[in-house]
């Protein structure tokens, strides 16, 4: 079992429900799924680009990724509709798990000049989105076989939640967010 999985089940789940009144704990909110995405401009007149962009995605995430397709034509980026402009990958289950842990753990230390994720990065409905620069944060991918320096955008889905259930869900699960203020709204 992903090592996080077994810290929400024996940790964070009793500390949510004496934080928020739960009485129940199927009513404490818990990930759903994490979506990687990672659009490639580049695609437009380098499909190779691409190509070694999902590579490098399938190495960090741990399964194939889909390649996603331009919606509509735009003129001014050369794009028409139905053109190959990105990939993402959609984790759940203990592999969502194992990469958070490895996005927590290892990734965001790796960041130059880190200073914090933004706590005021959550929607309405909860869910947690950031951005990384670029790939090689992650030890799977090799800064040697980097053709491309990509950048990516991490969406953590939660289940039923507020922003500030969310925040405290992900500072529990060890999320280094920046000091402010008003942490969540």
């Amino acid at each position: 079992m992903a090592r996080l999985l077994e810290k929400y089940r024996d940790e964070i789940v009793p500390k949510m429900m004496e934080r928020f009144g739960y009485t129940n704990r199927l009513a404490v909110p818990r990930l759903e799924k994490i979506v990687i995405n990672m659009g490639v401009g580049e695609a437009v007149s380098e499909p190779k680009h691409l190509e070694a962009v999902a590579k490098d995605l399938a190495l960090i995430a741990g399964q194939r990724p889909l390649i996603t397709k331009a919606r509509g034509s735009v003129s001014a980026f050369k794009i028409r509709g139905g053109m190959n402009i990105g990939c993402k990958v959609t984790l759940r289950g203990a592999r969502m798990y194992e990469f958070l842990d490895r996005l927590i753990s290892v990734a965001i230390p790796r960041i130059r000049d880190f200073r914090g994720l933004n706590p005021d990065s959550f929607d309405p409905f909860g869910h947690y989105s950031m951005g990384i620069s670029e790939q090689i944060v992650f030890p799977e991918v090799s800064i040697d076989t980097v053709q491309f320096p990509q950048g990516m955008d991490i969406t953590i889905v939660i289940t039923r939640s507020t922003r500030e259930e969310s925040f405290e869900l992900l500072r529990l699960f060890g999320m280094p967010f920046r000091e402010t203020a008003v942490a969540a709204r």
